[in-house]
C-alpha cells in the first residue's frame, strides 16, 4: 500500500512517499481504508528531532496518529457490526492507505458530517471538547483564546462562544483576526502588536480587565505574556508548543493567586475519556455547533509539502491529508 514515511529526522524533505506492507489485524482490530489523515504541528516537530523524550520514534517510521475513514476488514473477534461503518479513530501510522485500530477505540461518523471533518476533528474536536470540560467554562467566564485562527483555537473559539463566556482570541494578520471574529470572538487581538497584552486586557473587560481562562495553544512568550492576564483564581492551561516550549509559567505564582495550572499531560486522556470527548466533538459538529474549518488538502504524496504548509503558519485551520 502507499504511504508517506519519515526517512530520517529533518526538513519537510525527508517526508516521502514509499510502498510499505498492508497492515494485519490482530484479535479485536479492524482495519480502516483511510480517506483522510489528520495532521498536526507536533507531527512536523518529531519529524525534525524535536521531543525525542516524548515521542520514542526511530526513523524510518510513517507518522499520523489519527484517521477517518471506512472499515474494510476485521481481525479475530472484531465485533461484525463495524464492517463497512464510517469512522474515526486514533492510529498508528496514519499517512498511509490503509491502518489498524482496536474496535473499542472506534466512534461512529454521523451522516451529517463528512469524513474530511471528521478527520480534522480526530486531534483538535477532541482536546478541544476536554479543555471545556477541564477548565469549566461558564456563561459567566472571560476567555482568552492564543493561537485563535489555527486547527483547535478555531474550535476553542466556536465552543466558548457556545457556552455565553466573552472570548477573545489572539492571532496574526487582518484575515486572521477576521475569521476568529466570525466565529464568534466577541473581540481579537493581533499578536504582533507590542501592547498586545494590554489590548487584550481591555477587550476582556470586567472588573478585573482579565481572563477567568486563559487557553494557550501556542507556548513560548506569547503564553508568558498571557499568564499575567489570568484572573486571581482563574484557570491558566498552557497545552501547546509550536513556538518550541511550552509557556514557562512559574508554578509558586500561581499558587499564590490561586492559578489552577493545566499543561500537555492534562490532555492525555484515558481510553473512556477519549471516546467520550470524540463523542461529544462529533455531536456538536452534527449539530453544527461547532465547524472545523479546513485551510488546505494535501494529497498523501504531498506530505512533505503539507508539513511545509503547517511550519510556514500561513494557512488558517486545519491541514488534511487525502488519501
Amino acid at each position: 500500500m502507499r504511504a508517506a514515511q519519515v526517512k530520517a529526522f529533518g526538513g519537510p524533505e525527508v517526508l516521502v512517499p514509499v510502498e510499505v506492507p498492508d497492515p494485519v489485524p490482530a484479535s479485536g482490530e479492524v482495519v480502516i481504508d483511510v480517506a483522510y489523515a489528520d495532521t498536526i504541528f507536533v507531527e512536523t516537530q518529531v519529524r525534525a528531532g524535536w521531543g525525542r523524550e516524548y515521542f520514542p520514534v526511530t526513523p524510518p517510521y510513517v507518522p499520523g496518529s489519527g484517521v477517518a475513514g471506512v472499515v474494510s476488514a476485521l481481525g479475530p473477534d472484531a465485533p461484525a457490526e463495524w464492517l463497512g461503518r464510517r469512522v474515526i479513530s486514533f492510529v498508528t501510522g496514519g499517512y498511509a492507505e490503509r491502518a489498524v485500530a482496536p474496535a473499542s477505540a472506534l466512534s461512529v461518523v454521523p451522516d451529517s458530517v463528512d469524513l474530511l471533518h471528521a478527520a480534522a476533528l480526530v486531534h483538535d474536536g477532541v482536546t478541544a471538547s476536554g479543555l471545556l470540560e477541564l477548565t469549566g467554562i461558564r456563561a459567566t467566564d472571560r476567555v482568552l483564546v492564543l493561537g485563535a485562527s489555527g486547527g483547535m483555537g478555531t474550535l476553542l473559539i466556536q465552543l466558548a462562544h457556545a457556552r455565553g463566556a466573552r472570548v477573545v482570541g489572539v492571532a496574526r494578520g487582518a484575515a486572521k483576526l477576521a475569521l476568529v471574529r466570525e466565529l464568534g470572538a466577541d473581540a481579537a487581538i493581533d499578536a504582533t502588536r507590542d501592547d498586545w497584552p494590554a489590548a487584550a486586557r481591555h477587550a476582556l473587560g470586567g472588573r478585573e480587565e482579565a481572563a477567568d481562562v486563559v487557553l494557550d495553544g501556542v507556548g513560548g512568550q506569547l503564553g508568558a505574556a498571557a499568564f499575567p492576564l489570568t484572573a486571581d483564581g482563574g484557570r491558566f492551561s498552557a497545552h501547546g508548543a509550536p513556538t518550541g516550549g511550552f509557556s514557562p509559567v512559574d508554578p509558586a505564582e500561581a499558587a499564590r493567586r490561586d492559578i489552577t495550572l493545566l499543561g500537555i499531560g492534562d490532555v492525555q486522556f484515558g481510553p473512556d475519556d477519549l471516546r467520550r470527548f470524540t463523542s461529544a466533538a462529533l455531536t456538536e459538529a452534527a449539530a453544527g455547533r461547532m465547524r472545523p474549518l479546513i485551510g488546505e488538502v494535501f494529497p498523501l504524496e504531498g506530505a512533505g509539502e503539507a508539513h511545509a504548509a503547517i511550519e510556514g503558519r500561513e494557512l488558517v485551520g486545519k491541514v488534511v491529508l487525502k488519501v
